[in-house]
């Protein structure tokens, strides 16, 4: 039962962009799971779902691989270690970087795979990130400080 739960869960997070736990719960209920909010708690963390913005602006819940949640991990190390503040200009992210980690540390965001990122450039100790809108870059910027 459980993996058939998981089955459906993750063919739910690929069709349709589910932003909270209640969301989920809904849909499994209506697909005939029996489940409570702990139950969906769980499945997340053993599913190991991630939430990134969607195109409305609003987070989805979506699964990673486990090599990707690998290298995920890998690429925030390197944020961390190289990064030292992000300003924002308009729809430009500004991110100040230890001296000749830029390159490295736009390199670990383009892995990152930012939805809200168009384009980066580094410099010694400066990137400059594209994104496409105002509202995107304030959601990004609140994501990179969170994920620090």
């Amino acid at each position: 039962m459980k993996q058939k739960r998981h089955d459906r869960i993750i063919e739910l997070i690929s069709k349709k962009n589910i932003e909270t736990q209640e969301e989920l719960a809904k849909l499994l209920k209506n697909s005939g799971f029996d489940v409570t909010q702990a139950t969906v708690s769980r499945d997340i963390r053993e599913l190991k779902l991630s939430k990134m913005p969607s195109n409305d602006g609003r987070q989805k819940y979506v699964a990673t691989s486990p090599q990707e949640d690998h290298l995920n991990d890998k690429y925030v190390r390197v944020l961390r270690d190289g990064y030292l503040s992000v300003d924002m200009a308009q729809n430009i992210l500004v991110i100040k970087t230890v001296s000749g980690m830029a390159m490295a540390v736009a390199a670990a965001i383009d892995a990152l795979k930012f939805e809200e990122i168009v384009g980066s450039i580094a410099g010694d100790d400066t990137i400059m990130a594209a994104v496409r809108s105002v509202e995107e870059a304030k959601i990004l910027m609140e994501k990179i400080v969170q994920m620090l």
